[in-house]
Parts: C-alpha cells; sequence; structure tokens
C-alpha cells in the first residue's frame, strides 16, 4: 500500500498504520545504537519547511532524511522573506523551482499542510510535522511505535491516559485518533477548561474514550500514562488558577509513581516543563520512556520518508 501524503491520522487505515510501524522496526539496529542507514531515498531531496521553532522534530526529520541517502534542505521562516510577507503559494513556488521531492512542514496555522498539499503550487509530498493546535501525526506514530515495543500488539487490553492541555494539543488529537483506531481503552484526564467541545465526564466524541477531571482517581488504572506539554504559547487566558494547583491536581510527581502499576510506562511529547506537567524524579525514572520516544521518532520518521519516497 503506497503512501503518498501523511496530513492526518484520520487518513491512515490500520494496514497503513501497520506497515509504518513494522517499517520502522526494519530500521531499528538489532544491536542498539544508530538505526540503520540505507539508500532508499539517494537521488531524492527532502524540504524541512518549518514556519515554527521546533528544534527536536526538525533534527529527527533531518536525522531520518541523512539516513535514507537523502538531500536535504532546511528553511526557517524566521530571517527569511516569509518573515517580510511572503505567502505560503510564493514560498512552495520557490521550493518547486528548487525541485524538493518531500517537504516536511510545520506551521502555525492548523490546516497549513492540507492546503499545500491540495494547491497546485508544488510538485512534492507534503508531511505534516504539526500545524496549530490540528495534528502532529509523526508524534503519535511514534509514541504508538514506543508503546508497542512495550506490550505487543494487542491495544484493546491497554488503559492510556493522556493528561493535561488537551485542549491546545495537536499531539492529543492525534494521538486520540490513532490509539482509537487500534482499540486502546483512552482517558482524558484534564480540568473542565483544557478539554475540547465535546467531550465531559458524562460524554465523549469518540468510542472507547473516558473523561475523568481526577488524576489520582483513574491513575492505578493506567498501562500508559501520557503527559501533555502546557501550551503556554497557545493559551490567551487562564485555563487554571495556577502552575502550582496544575502541578498539584495534574502533574506527574514524586508521590504518585508508587501509584502506578508495575509494568505502566510514562510518555510525553517534550520538551518537559519540569516541575509543572511532571517533576524530574518522574522523568528521570526507569517507568520513564521519553528518551526511547526520541530514538523511536527517528525511526518512526525515516519509514514515512521512506514509505512516500519509495512509493510505486
Amino acid at each position: 500500500m503506497s503512501l503518498s501524503n501523511l496530513l492526518s491520522i484520520q487518513d491512515l487505515d490500520s494496514k497503513i498504520i501497520w506497515q509504518i510501524l513494522h517499517t520502522a522496526d526494519e530500521f531499528k539496529n538489532p544491536n542498539g545504537g544508530k538505526p540503520k542507514k540505507v539508500a532508499a531515498l539517494n537521488g531524492k531531496t527532502v524540504i524541512n519547511l518549518f514556519f515554527e521553532d521546533s528544534t527536536r522534530t526538525r533534527i529527527s526529520f533531518e536525522t531520518a532524511a541523512k539516513n535514507l541517502g537523502a538531500d536535504l534542505i532546511n528553511f526557517s521562516a524566521k530571517g527569511s522573506s516569509v518573515s517580510k510577507g511572503e505567502s505560503l503559494k510564493d514560498t512552495a513556488q520557490t521550493l518547486k523551482a528548487i525541485g524538493g521531492d518531500i517537504v516536511v512542514m510545520r506551521h502555525w496555522a492548523s490546516g497549513a499542510a492540507a492546503r499545500l498539499a491540495n494547491a497546485n503550487w508544488i510538485d512534492a509530498s507534503i508531511v505534516n510535522a504539526g500545524d496549530g493546535t490540528h495534528e502532529h501525526p509523526t508524534q503519535a506514530l511514534l509514541d504508538v511505535y514506543t508503546i508497542w515495543k512495550h506490550f505487543g500488539d494487542d491495544f484493546s487490553k491497554l488503559k492510556i491516559g493522556i493528561v493535561g492541555d488537551i485542549l491546545h494539543s495537536r499531539v492529543a488529537r492525534s494521538n486520540l485518533l490513532l490509539l482509537s483506531k487500534l482499540g486502546a481503552q483512552i482517558y482524558l484526564i484534564a480540568p473542565r477548561t483544557l478539554l475540547p467541545m465535546g467531550f465531559d465526564k458524562d460524554h465523549s466524541t469518540l468510542p472507547g474514550v473516558s473523561v475523568s477531571y481526577s488524576l489520582d482517581a483513574v491513575l492505578p488504572e493506567l498501562d500508559v500514562i501520557m503527559e501533555l506539554r502546557i501550551q503556554q504559547e497557545r493559551m490567551e487566558g487562564g485555563f487554571f488558577p495556577s502552575a502550582t494547583e496544575f502541578s498539584n491536581l495534574y502533574g506527574l510527581r514524586k508521590e504518585r509513581l508508587s501509584k502506578l502499576k508495575e509494568n505502566a510506562i510514562i510518555l510525553h511529547p517534550g520538551p518537559m516543563n519540569r516541575g509543572l506537567e511532571i517533576d524530574a524524579t518522574s522523568a528521570d525514572s526507569e517507568k520513564s520512556k521519553v528518551l526511547e520516544q526520541v530514538q523511536n521518532g527517528v525511526l518512526v520518521r525515516m519509514a514515512v520518508l521512506f514509505l512516500i519516497g519509495t512509493k510505486s
């Protein structure tokens, strides 16, 4: 099955999801260490088009492209013609003239990646590396890959808690869609003010999704706890009274670690606000798989670029 673009988890069926995961696994070095390097994209050009800062995601895609033998162009909106008022269309046409084959795009506006993919401005495949508060598909895929490597194929047995700023989080949206497709039981854990419309403790707009206003009430049931970064740059008002209160009620703290199942794991998309959504003890504990997520991110992004770049 071919993959032309990656814009949203909604566009993926279970077959392509598992194909991405298994392809990522093929790039894993069985002896540990760096992923395998192959020349699968030799002669192809990958362009990182970032209208928002994101060192982790950009470097991950950059490493993935280089591991596949692709030529790489990093394009940052800051200091470029974009900061002087150049439109997305003008930028895309410039990249078309350069000759990019795959454009990895991060943008502050929801829907920007789909807009670029659906317009006739550029002859390239588009990978959404995060668009506004909409989605971040490859982050969800690497999270699921991490969960899969710890718990195996049957997601229907897993209870996964997504905690914190769900309202503003594109990571939460992509994970909700992906984990629902795989049959996991999902708990959204947040104050009412940080939940999207359609979600409350008595109602959910997705099957298999429950809502809790209390972390402590559901913590002992969870196999996976995914703490989200507080999206301070996206907040325009007071969504909770204080950082201290949020940390007390929803932060993963030392005293909560003992309540987790013995084999439970902790995920965080990064960067972490230590002391807010997660404390140092939790972030550095054996249950924390944050660094594994970073390593797995390269594998998953290699898989996505490989499947797009080698499609027939």
